[in-house]
């Protein structure tokens, strides 16, 4: 459904001036990637702000042209074919792209038509996305007058009128409230499950990633840095977080030792009354460690073990965290 080889763009600035006014200069935002997404798969496309992750989505949907490489969507080439390119596409953008003082059914049937059919499929269709996203009875609504979840599924309807293949979702859930980020879950792999559509989904929340997705492409200083499942990605994580806080300060330094015996080699972080390792498989040696705690006589406040998460995963890949990175 998707396929690049070596997709790049560049762009020339103008920075301070010379002898001969500002001097221009290129800035590579994507340095070449590869990707390809099969068809029914939902995959998830992550990257810190300014990674190439934007402009690889606008080449992708033909609003960027590429400066090399190439890519074909839903089997058109995005540089020879741009047209069929879109009319093969759903493409939700972040700002949404509804008039908030127009009806909501108006903007459905304007939007197909613009795609080409007819005013008539154009309702029928509608109606049709109208039940199946939960928008009964919004059809002559404002979208002003909608909560922000009825408003990203108005989006989302928009963005299927004409029946589109490959679905682009950028960020659908930024903005909502927990129990409308996880209602808007449902329908959306309610499109894959039950539309059979493919989709491409750029998000700031790993959750949704994790949840949502089959594979995830994460992008860095312009160049893939993984492609994977999200159970494959945490895996690569070194272990299991074990998290010991300590009653007495004093004790601080055998629990550190303790806790390292699991892993040879190994120094665990220390701050304040908590100690932390990373052990692989960790719920395998929690009894050993439990009862070498005991034997030196070791109190603890808490134990904990945490499986690796996707931020983990980012936060080893790029060294920073997604969340950090969104705030």
């Amino acid at each position: 459904m998707i396929h690049a080889r070596g997709l790049a763009r560049s762009f020339e600035t103008r920075g301070s001036k010379g002898g001969r006014g500002r001097q221009k200069s290129e800035v590579v935002a994507v340095a070449g990637v590869d990707i390809d997404v099969d068809a029914g798969e939902i995959v998830g496309f992550l990257g810190p702000n300014g990674a190439g992750k934007t402009t690889t989505l606008r080449m992708l949907t033909t609003l960027l042209k590429p400066t090399a490489g190439t890519a074909t969507v839903a089997g058109f080439d995005v540089a020879t074919q741009p047209e069929q390119v879109r009319q093969s596409i759903g493409y939700v953008s972040q700002s949404g792209s509804t008039l908030p003082e127009a009806l909501a059914g108006e903007e459905i049937v304007d939007h197909g038509r613009l795609y080409g059919i007819s005013k008539r499929q154009a309702e029928t269709r509608g109606r049709e996305l109208f039940e199946q996203l939960d928008l009964d009875g919004l059809w002559t609504r404002q979208p002003r007058a909608m909560s922000g979840g009825q408003r990203r599924r108005l989006d989302i309807a928009m963005g299927l009128v004409h029946d589109p293949r490959l679905v682009f979702l950028d960020e659908p859930t930024t903005g909502l409230d927990p129990q409308a980020r996880a209602n808007l879950w449902g329908h959306i792999s309610a499109l894959r499950s039950e539309r059979g559509a493919t989709i491409f989904l750029t998000t700031h929340y790993l959750d949704e990633a994790d949840a949502l997705c089959d594979r995830i492409l994460v992008i860095d200083h312009g160049v893939l840095v993984a492609s994977d499942t999200p159970e494959a990605l945490k895996q690569q994580v070194a272990g299991d977080l074990v998290e010991l806080i300590v009653v007495d300060a004093a004790q601080l330094p055998r629990a550190a030792a303790a806790l390292a015996a699991l892993v040879p080699g190994s120094a665990p972080d220390v701050e304040g009354s908590l100690v932390s390792l990373r052990v692989p498989h960790a719920g395998r040696e929690l009894a050993g460690l439990l009862r070498a705690l005991d034997r030196d006589g070791i109190a603890l406040e808490s134990i904990e073990v945490r499986r690796p998460t996707l931020d983990d995963v980012f936060l080893t890949l790029t060294g920073r965290s997604l969340r950090e990175d969104a705030a």
